[in-house]
């Protein structure tokens, strides 16, 4: 399939609009429909994904931006691909929306969207670049200039998605990956190796050794599994290293149990150091990891949100997606590796979770502010903060009232910088309780760190006005996880894996974008309108 550019998109005499009334007509200027076609579909990129099709000659591709438009739409309405296709069919919004009213047939059939999301994926195994993700930010960038919002003033909120995959025991997880291998060889002719574990791909065992013998120690049952699966992966050994059901038995087996001295296989329990998080959770979706957050465990992805803020509203304007064990400091960290020093000064506003003195001097480097609305860990001594340091962080120049150290050294294993003051200059100074020195016979010795003081102007600055108002600003970032997940259907995607499910995630964004962007659209039109008449 050869790549075309999308260039008809002009009405003919036989154009679906044609037979609108003017009533109709009016209802349609002043639908979502409209302002889709006006203001989101001309800005796809096609020749961003022309990478996906040939260069040969051959059946020219469904209009891309007429695909992306409906994955798009598909998330807006809420739709399944059977549903967003008929309406693609039989409805001159969806038709007005995309620009195919002039079509005599919709450039579109039932497979059209899975195609294309295939080509995206396999594209992104191949090279690595998400074109998705590409194409979103750009339409947000373009949606943030149409809302007169400079970017100036940024929040920032992960959240958890799960997958959408069953919580197995760890006796079905083995028996699962068991079962799943022993079924491949059988369809594949190696009947040779299953000699009695036939049971393995019966499609009523797993309920019979799961459910049904209940009577039978849960441990002695794994025992069996395990002892069934050591046996079947050594006769297989270095045969099916391509096959991916072999894979993950290989994968779950190494990952749940130890050898014992006699070569048997045993549990892996606490006392042999336990499991990370990257443990298989299901083979049906071997990318997802656990972690719990806030007390509720969570199987699946992470995501993180960079929103930006102005008057007329705000708009997603750059989103992220990872494995849940991804920290959120670590998305910030990658968030900023991708960002260009500009010469505004611009202000991002997280929370507590967040914080890093590290990542605040990263952000400097970018002209970024970035203010944290909370601390993890125990409050720092306000005092701290008239501290006056060297650049280098490794010296203390001065005390709160002025006084300099008559000497001072740096610990290199705490971090703190040691300084020796007079001892009369500590014992009558008013701040003796507040930096609790060690007063010797001679001199006064305290122990600060630069950190320390960075730290404690950060929360001084916390309980300004100023800072209220940001952290104001911050909580609107929320709402977005809860939009997501109840008009979207966030925790319910219908696909498996991590670039699947991060492309899905980047409709989701779109359309929340375009929601939010034709909610200022009708403000302004409200507004001019009542401007004429009054």
């Amino acid at each position: 399939m050869s790549f075309v550019k999308n260039d008809a998109q002009q009405m003919t005499f036989d154009d679906a609009l044609w037979g609108l009334t003017e009533r109709e007509k009016k209802m349609l200027d002043r639908s979502w429909a409209t302002q889709f076609a006006d203001h989101i579909f001309p800005l796809i990129d096609e020749e961003k994904f022309s990478v996906l099709y040939s260069d040969k000659a051959s059946r020219p591709n469904t209009p891309v931006n007429v695909t992306v438009g409906a994955l798009i739409l598909k998330e807006l309405r809420n739709q399944t691909d059977d549903e967003i296709f008929e309406s693609i069919l039989f409805d001159v919004r969806y038709q007005t929306a995309l620009h195919t009213t002039s079509f005599k047939e919709q450039p579109m059939s039932d497979t059209t969207l899975k195609r294309f999301r295939n080509r995206c994926l396999t594209y992104e195994t191949e090279h690595g670049v998400d074109l998705i993700h590409e194409c979103v930010n750009e339409l947000s960038s373009e949606m943030a200039k149409l809302m007169n919002i400079s970017g100036q003033i940024q929040r920032m909120d992960s959240m958890m998605i799960a997958s959408n995959i069953k919580r197995l025991s760890r006796l079905e997880l083995l028996y699962t990956c068991l079962s799943n291998f022993v079924i491949y060889l059988h369809k594949n002719g190696y009947d040779d190796k299953l000699r009695g574990l036939e049971h393995y791909y019966d499609p009523n065992d797993m309920n019979a050794v799961i459910y049904h013998k209940k009577s039978e120690p849960e441990d002695n049952r794994i025992q069996v599994i395990l002892n069934d699966a050591d046996n079947l992966l050594r006769s297989c050994e270095g045969s099916f290293d391509e096959v991916n059901q072999y894979q993950l038995l290989i994968r779950v087996i190494r990952e749940q149990t130890i050898r014992n001295a006699d070569g048997s296989l045993r549990l892996r329990t606490k006392e042999d150091g336990g499991m990370d998080s990257n443990v298989l959770q299901n083979p049906a979706d071997p990318e997802a990891t656990f972690r719990e957050k806030a007390g509720k465990p969570n199987r699946g992805y992470a995501a993180n949100v960079t929103e930006d803020v102005g008057e007329n509203g705000s708009i997603v304007t750059d989103y992220q997606f990872e494995q849940n064990n991804h920290s959120d400091t670590d998305f910030l960290d990658e968030h900023l590796e991708t960002e260009t020093k500009t010469p505004e000064h611009r202000t991002l506003v997280t929370d507590g979770a967040y914080a890093s003195d590290d990542l605040r001097k990263k952000a400097a480097e970018k002209n970024i502010n970035l203010i944290t609305t909370d601390l993890t860990g125990r409050e720092t001594k306000d005092i701290y903060a008239d501290f006056v340091f060297s650049p280098d962080g490794r010296s203390i120049i001065s005390c709160p009232v002025g006084n300099k150290p008559v000497s001072g050294s740096y610990v290199n294993s705490t971090g703190q910088c040691r300084a020796s003051f007079d001892k009369r200059c500590c014992e009558n100074c008013s701040h003796k309780d507040e930096c609790n020195p060690k007063i010797g016979n001679r001199k006064a010795v305290v122990h600060v760190s630069a950190k320390s003081s960075e730290r404690a102007k950060i929360q001084r600055t916390m309980h300004t006005e100023t800072f209220r108002i940001i952290a104001r600003i911050r909580n609107g970032v929320e709402t977005i996880p809860s939009i997501l997940r109840r008009r979207y259907d966030l925790d319910t995607m219908p696909v498996r894996g991590k670039i699947r499910m991060k492309h899905w995630f980047g409709y989701k964004v779109a359309a929340l974008n375009f929601t939010k962007l034709s909610k200022y659209l009708h403000s302004r039109d409200k507004y001019a309108q009542c401007t004429v008449n009054g």
